[in-house]
């Protein structure tokens, strides 16, 4: 009989021990390599192949996975990746995906002890946000279903109306939704997919500390209520993802509350800063939200994917999306007991994420995460404070968590010029394999973007990245001045 079991157990875990060792050296050696390298066209080719029809031994299909996938890797595990705010993995998560796969267990719900690891990490997380006991939570693949979630619950519970039942043709007024003007996309997405279209996110100035305007906020509302809008939720940011900066909570707790709207914080970029005592005030009223999103995969640093939702109300979490069919009746006793997981989210098949986050928060503690969190963000003002320093660096922005904005500036450029500059220094950078920077626009402004979520990242990393830029810039200039 056929299986897709090993035919020699002791080969298979032959090969499975030098892969783990590989991958193991690999990442102890991580300092030494590229940030990035550039796929070659040969490796890209070989990536191309007809569907295969007969086997390939496994220690074959494992050397070609390193030479082609594993050897051009993203490098967001590396030191100066900085480009997205996204975390750099651990060795400690990488072992538990390869545990919870081996194990797997389909955490649509049921009686089964990986059900229970989901709830307990929910727990924790509801523990570390503050919220009270009884509130309920899922884990997502990110930040982006996160958010979707807690907009589906809002939406659900502010419209007045069976949703579920009617739809949104049944909603008596158009839903309006709130957020700054530096929200991230995902809440786009999530409003399209609730059929609320995009019409329905309003979004609201910010100031030049890119916090949303509360005064602005306020007059939106009102003017939305006498304009045929049925106003439901404000989406806060704790954290944006173009510069840190985190609207103002505790503000925004009150007006939601004043107004009665469902109150819904992004927590994606900074949430998990409540680990660090230094910097915890800065999410102070975060724990007053309605329902909460944020990313274990950024801050804990677990590999991807791992994010999670928190709901205050519990009984409206499970009325937007519980649903019993035949096939799926709970049960008392055996393997139907216990619950299904599935009834608080979209998924019916959920991967085994909870061991992930269950083993690096018992291995490492919250106090180390927020010690870490707290170098990071000490970081990104050494960053800022260097910037600030230099004729030719100008800082973009002001830096509230790990993130920093600016550009090399020689003087007498452009808009359009300076853009072409820096957005060169960047291109540079990461084909030289020195150091990832993304760019952004801040307020109409162009610059590099420095997301340093990094478990892994120096004081030394920083100067020299720092010392990058200024060197590619004023090779850049004086090339440019030559050929003027």
């Amino acid at each position: 009989m056929e299986t897709l079991d090993p035919a020699d157990w002791g080969e298979f875990s032959r090969i499975a021990h030098r892969a783990v060792d590989r991958a193991i050296a690999r990442t102890a050696a991580l300092r030494d390599r590229p940030v990035w390298r550039p796929v070659p066209q040969a490796v890209r080719d070989s990536l191309r192949q007809p569907l295969p029809v007969a086997p390939t031994p496994l220690d074959q299909v494992v050397d070609q996975a390193w030479d082609t996938v594993l050897d051009y890797p993203m490098g967001n595990t590396h030191p100066r990746f900085w480009m997205w705010y996204m975390g750099a993995s651990s060795l400690t998560g990488a072992l538990a995906d390869f545990l919870a796969a081996a194990d797997g267990s389909n955490l649509g719900g049921g009686n089964h002890a990986a059900a229970d690891c989901e709830r307990q990490v929910i727990d924790w997380l509801r523990q570390i946000m503050g919220f009270p006991e009884g509130a309920s939570g899922t884990l997502t693949s990110g930040g982006s279903v996160a958010n979707l979630i807690g907009l589906t619950v809002a939406r659900n519970r502010m419209a007045g109306v069976d949703l579920r039942e009617g739809g949104v043709a049944a909603l008596p007024r158009p839903l309006r939704f709130y957020a700054s003007d530096q929200v991230h996309g995902c809440h786009q997405k999530a409003l399209e997919l609730l059929g609320l279209g995009n019409r329905a996110l309003r979004r609201v100035p910010t100031g030049p500390d890119c916090r949303m305007d509360m005064a602005a906020l306020a007059q939106a509302i009102a003017e939305d209520r006498t304009g045929g809008w049925q106003p439901a939720c404000v989406i806060a940011s704790a954290g944006t993802v173009n510069t840190g900066a985190i609207d103002p909570l505790p503000a925004l707790a009150d007006l939601c509350r004043d107004q009665g709207l469902w109150f819904h914080v992004d927590g994606c970029i900074g949430a998990l800063a409540r680990l660090s005592p230094r910097h915890a005030p800065l999410l102070d009223g975060i724990e007053r939200a309605d329902s909460l999103a944020l990313d274990p995969h950024k801050s804990l640093h677990v590999p991807f994917e791992a994010g999670c939702v928190l709901v205050r109300d519990a009984a409206a979490h499970l009325g937007s999306f519980a649903l019993h069919s035949e096939y799926l009746d709970p049960a008392l006793r055996g393997i139907a007991a216990g619950g299904w997981l599935f009834d608080l989210g979209v998924q019916t098949s959920r991967g085994f994420r909870a061991l992930k986050v269950w083993m690096m928060l018992r291995e490492h503690g919250t106090a180390r995460f927020g010690r870490i969190i707290g170098r990071n963000i000490d970081q990104a003002r050494r960053m800022a404070d260097r910037i600030d320093a230099h004729p030719r660096l100008v800082r973009l922005s002001p830096v509230t968590l790990d993130i920093v904005c600016f550009r090399h500036d020689p003087g007498g450029l452009d808009p359009a010029a300076l853009a072409a500059l820096n957005g060169e220094i960047m291109m540079r950078l990461q084909e030289q394999g020195v150091a990832a920077f993304s760019d952004t626009t801040v307020h109409g402004q162009h610059g590099l973007r420095a997301a340093i979520c990094n478990h892994r990242t120096t004081d030394e990393d920083i100067d020299a990245a720092l010392a990058a830029v200024l060197r590619t810039g004023d090779e850049l200039t004086a090339t440019h001045a030559r050929s003027a």
